[in-house]
């Protein structure tokens, strides 16, 4: 037998869908064979840790000014008129639609290789 300059064995279980996801991903990858697409992944893989707090608080904030926008639109389309009151509202809506969203893109992890 060969001196081995890998000395260490590993052995790893995974279920049907976890098998399909490696396989697929092996033969995208065009490496030649599964073990060095696993040692790839293991030296130069990402591991991320998704906190979807931000993510759920940011769909309530989006809500609710939805809910706004729909009154404000149901008033306009009642009276037939647009009034400066509706307008600013809308305008101050979009505001923090916009804050909202650039807070959560500055949260995002800058990823470099």
């Amino acid at each position: 037998m060969a001196k081995r300059t890998r000395k260490h064995s590993l052995i790893l279980y995974l279920n049907d869908d976890e098998k399909y996801i490696l396989d697929t991903k092996y033969k995208l990858s065009g490496m030649r064979s599964r073990m060095a697409f696993l040692r790839h992944l293991i030296i130069y893989g990402y591991v991320y840790d998704v906190d979807y707090k931000e993510l759920h608080d940011y769909n309530v904030n989006l809500s609710r000014i939805g809910n706004s926008l729909n009154q404000i639109a149901k008033r306009m389309n009642a009276t037939g008129h647009v009034y400066d009151e509706d307008v600013k509202e809308v305008k101050e809506i979009m505001k923090q639609v916009w804050h909202t969203q650039k807070s959560m893109l500055s949260k995002q992890p800058c990823i470099r290789q």
